[in-house]
């Protein structure tokens, strides 16, 4: 039987703990995400809604620009935690963060949009993506491989294994009527006895 060990099996004991915390803060960076774009700001006039890819840029400053690429961030990480599947490959789940994080991204700026004080803006679409992309590739592959490291051992090869040596069987009870090995028969009662001199 073939019995194989590697970075898919050894990691499952981390599973349980680390999706736990995975959810626990997934769930409280959510509620604070949508607290953060979902209150009503107090503006006296807004700009319009902008449909246009990169459009926005030339008109945001540097600390709108980092807020929005920080704004969903951490789901980079939080994601493949909550997910569990710490020992799938690292573009499978690259792909499955970032597509979860754009719909995401989608739904809370189009939630905002009903806000007073808040527009639709492409842009902010765009940038939560691009930054939940860097911190998934800057941390995700680095924490799996810590994970792994010195839980793996090599695969068994495969082969039939080793069955004990048969034991040794006793030595055959010679039966009552039968002859002992080595020892010549005695004299039969029907079989003449030896001839005797005169």
């Amino acid at each position: 039987m073939r019995t194989e060990t590697g970075p898919a099996t050894a990691v499952p004991r981390y599973r349980r703990p680390l999706r736990a915390v995975g959810l626990l803060g997934l769930s409280l960076h959510l509620l604070l995400v949508g607290w953060l774009v979902l209150r009503p700001l107090p503006v006296a006039w807004v700009y319009d809604a902008n449909l246009t890819p990169l459009a926005s840029l030339r008109s945001s400053t540097a600390g709108q620009l980092l807020g929005e690429l920080l704004m969903l961030a951490p789901l980079g990480v939080l994601l493949p935690l909550a997910g569990g599947r710490l020992g799938s490959p690292w573009f499978p789940s690259f792909l499955r963060t970032t597509g979860a994080s754009a719909l995401l991204a989608t739904g809370l700026e189009f939630l905002s949009s009903w806000t007073p004080g808040h527009v639709l803006n492409v842009d902010h679409i765009l940038l939560a993506v691009v930054g939940v992309a860097v911190v998934h590739l800057a941390l995700v592959p680095v924490g799996r491989s810590v994970l792994t490291r010195g839980v793996t051992a090599p695969p068994v090869p495969a082969g039939r294994p080793s069955l004990p040596a048969p034991a040794a069987r006793p030595a055959a009870v010679p039966s009552a009527g039968a002859p002992a090995a080595g020892v010549e028969p005695l004299l039969s009662l029907g079989s003449p006895g030896p001839a005797r001199r005169g």
